[in-house]
């Protein structure tokens, strides 16, 4: 289509209304181009056409300093973004812009476009191999599928974000694919983080960093998913390569989709929330899919406004999901990190023809002793444990336990905590488990299964607090004058 001459003729914050005289205008979620005298480039992308001469479109960067009669060029094309081997390593924004400092992108680099179509479903692929993360309580209980989609729910400072980076450095070693990270709506000081955290790490040569952060207009938090998943699905339809998605944080995505839709008009639906908001998180995650050869495995972090886990944003996002992790905020205040609800949390893969028998058997026992102890909690508070049967005692012991052994030490906040990060295999965890419900750890200390990995390392914390408090007496004999 041939670039179309047009002017600007009202500014609204993120909203601009551009007239085109004497010519068709230019399709809806097509770009165009503001010819303006600032350096940096202003992109807007078509949403509605107001009248015959007139469309409403949103602005993805910054519009202070843009006046009436200004010129655009309608391109005729949806945003065109770099792909390929030249973005590996480096950090973009929503429109392909390098942002990391570094050199400019070839001038040979290919781009495409950011609005595409899912896979047709004789084209997609499911896969039920297991991928194993080295967090004990993910591994158990809510496996992740290879080429599937995860999602992190919790409210504000449970550990959403601090999971979703343990899962990157969980999979550094054991995942030889393409990363891409998309940060949506989030804090300039994480990006930042992240960015030298990969460097360090020596993972950024094969990943990708896509920000739209909360001081960008809505039109960017909105579309920067959209920018990360073209990266991804190039690397997959193009080079067939395996590909690591990591959203953080999904929820932002469809409060910018809200924030767009007041700015356009459109009349709120449900809490507020924008009347297509199932049609933009379906055209989101439908994308997410698998093809013969290569996959993309996707894993989200979601917000989870006033933990309020029926929120219709929480529900629509988690209908696409096949692994669901809740983050519970009085696991997070016990001390029980990750902060994962056992009970709430789920995955389509804990199912005995994926995992296998043994594995579905041991997470049904640990779920069933949670559920037990968490039923018996009123009684306990009221009249405390020893007021329950013997059964019920030896279920709530061997509950504690569980819930101690299931916490481990994470690498990202090894600076913080001084404990050095713990990845446990899954024939490890499972071991563990299978020990403390079958009364392995019944004489020993709470404290000495928390925040370990393995049984092993449990046990040998156990031996030593025996070891101090057997010599502890003699001590201080020997100094009794």
């Amino acid at each position: 289509m041939t670039a179309l001459p047009g002017s600007v003729v009202a500014v609204r914050g993120a909203v601009v209304d551009v007239r085109f005289e004497g010519a068709s205008l230019p399709p809806i979620h097509t770009a165009i181009e503001v010819l303006w005298d600032r350096p940096e480039p202003l992109l807007l992308e078509v949403h509605g056409h107001l009248d015959t001469t007139t469309v409403r479109t949103i602005a993805l960067q910054a519009t202070a300093g843009l006046a009436r009669h200004t010129a655009v060029r309608a391109t005729g094309e949806s945003i065109s973004i770099p792909v390929g081997d030249a973005v590996l390593g480096r950090l973009l924004d929503v429109v392909g812009n390098v942002r990391d400092r570094g050199a400019a992108l070839p001038a040979d680099t290919p781009r495409r476009g950011i609005h595409g179509l899912p896979p047709a479903l004789d084209q997609g692929t499911s896969s039920t191999e297991v991928f194993e993360t080295g967090i004990k309580v993910i591994d158990l209980l809510t496996p992740l599928a290879q080429g599937g989609k995860a999602a992190m729910f919790g409210g504000a400072g449970v550990g959403k974000t601090v999971l979703v980076m343990e899962l990157i450095h969980a999979m550094v070693e054991k995942y030889q694919g393409i990363s891409v990270f998309a940060g949506v709506g989030e804090r300039s000081r994480e990006g930042h983080e992240l960015l030298n955290d990969m460097r360090g790490s020596g993972v950024l040569p094969r990943t990708v960093l896509v920000y739209g952060q909360m001081n960008e207009p809505p039109g960017a938090r909105w579309r920067v998913p959209l920018t990360a998943l073209t990266i991804a699905e190039h690397f997959r339809d193009g080079k067939h390569q395996n590909v690591l998605l990591l959203m953080d944080n999904v929820f932002r995505f469809v409060q910018a989709g809200s924030e767009v839709s007041s700015l356009l008009g459109r009349l709120p639906s449900r809490v507020g929330y924008q009347p297509t908001l199932a049609t933009e998180v379906a055209a989101l995650q439908e994308r997410i899919a698998s093809v013969a050869g290569a996959s993309v495995t996707a894993i989200q972090a979601v917000y989870v406004p006033a933990d309020d886990f029926t929120d219709p944003a929480v529900t629509t996002i988690s209908s696409h999901m096949d692994s669901i992790v809740m983050l519970s905020r009085e696991a997070a205040a016990q001390g029980f990190y990750p902060a994962i609800d056992p009970l709430a949390s789920s995955s389509v893969l804990l199912d005995p023809l994926v995992v296998g028998e043994a594995h579905y058997r041991l997470a049904e026992r640990a779920r069933e002793a949670l559920a037990r102890f968490k039923d018996l909690q009123d009684i306990i508070s009221l009249l405390g444990v020893e007021e329950l049967g013997a059964d019920d005692r030896l279920t709530v012991q061997r509950a504690r336990r569980l819930q101690r052994f299931l916490t481990q030490p994470f690498t990202v906040t090894e600076a913080f905590t001084g404990t050095p990060g713990r990845s446990v295999a899954l024939a490890d965890t499972l071991a563990g488990v299978r020990g403390i419900l079958d009364g392995e750890a019944d004489g020993w200390a709470e404290s000495s299964l928390y925040m370990v990995g393995t049984l092993d390392e449990a046990r040998q914390k156990e031996l030593a607090a025996g070891a101090a408090k057997a010599t502890a007496p003699s001590t201080a004999v020997e100094t009794t004058p």
